[in-house]
């Protein structure tokens, strides 16, 4: 990593934190740890016994020289994320959990520029990190405001989660490796975007596997389509989070559908190359993957 880069990294981050009225600082206390993990139950919402995280665990995973930080805003923690080494050993980071009190408002996106910066400076090369694929956000944010790439589906990864959040579902998940030196990377930190285009990759020839009923669950195409050579569009829902609380059958059907589409492409060596805002994934299958 040569220094202007680097700088470039610290650049990015505290731009990105000045921008929102955050200051981003790593935890060393046992009274900021308790801190930051009663954020994330504030966030999470668990049932007793199914804490993101505790300060006894975070205490143990800063000492050793794992990452652990706080967003604040004036006093305010806002803000916090954990991750750990994994191998190949001290060169990437699995980033466990990161938890804001502000969604959508830039605050997440500081803290994980902030998580860059520090990895490249201890020569860390990549962070994993998994989401669920259904949630239309956090696949935007992931995907195109970070530039991470997709490159496992792991379904019901956590097993059983009860949660404000996960309810009571399998709680499948999208694996991301976010390449830290990535030119892609680099240009989205920086602020430069590259969305997917629907309208353009259906214009180039992509077919739809998986769209949203006009009742707000899941149609899905003839599976042959995931056959390839091609790209393929899979949609998700609008908000996923809402449907698990209004209709519970259709969030539950959305699980199935996804899973039933990407999980095997995925497995054969399809790829997720983008994600359009509208809530549209982009599948690439080579010929290779169908055969």
């Amino acid at each position: 990593m040569t220094d202007a880069a680097l700088a470039e990294a610290v650049r990015a981050w505290e731009l990105a934190a000045g921008a929102v009225g955050v200051r981003i600082a790593e935890l060393t206390g046992v009274a900021e740890f308790a801190a930051a993990c009663q954020l994330f139950d504030e966030v999470w919402q668990p049932d007793p016994g199914s804490r993101p995280m505790t300060a006894e665990l975070m205490r143990a995973l800063t000492k050793a020289g794992n990452y652990a930080v706080g967003a604040y805003r004036g006093e305010l923690l806002v803000g916090a994320s954990v991750a750990f080494f994994g191998p190949p050993a001290d060169r990437a980071l699995h980033s466990h959990v990161t938890g804001v009190h502000d969604p959508g408002h830039g605050t997440g996106y500081a803290i994980k520029l902030h998580q860059r910066a520090w990895a490249l400076r201890r020569d860390v090369t990549e962070i994993a990190w998994t989401y669920d694929p259904l949630v239309r956000r956090n696949a935007y944010f992931n995907l195109v405001k970070l530039a991470a790439r997709p490159a496992e589906y792991l379904p019901d990864f956590y097993g059983e989660m009860r949660d404000a959040i996960n309810s009571d579902g399998d709680t499948d998940r999208l694996l991301v490796r976010w390449d830290l030196r990535a030119p892609a990377v680099a240009a989205a930190c920086a602020g430069k975007l590259n969305p997917a285009s629907v309208p353009d990759e259906r214009a180039r020839g992509a077919v739809t596997a998986l769209s949203p009923a006009a009742a707000g669950g899941p149609v899905a195409a003839d599976v042959s389509l995931m056959a390839g050579p091609g790209v393929v569009l899979v949609a998700v829902p609008d908000d996923i989070e809402r449907l698990r609380v209004t209709d519970p059958a259709a969030a539950r059907a959305w699980r199935a559908a996804l899973r039933d589409v990407l999980a095997p492409a995925m497995a054969a060596g399809a790829s997720i190359t983008g994600f359009d805002q509208a809530g549209w994934y982009v599948v690439a299958i080579t010929k290779e993957d169908g055969e």
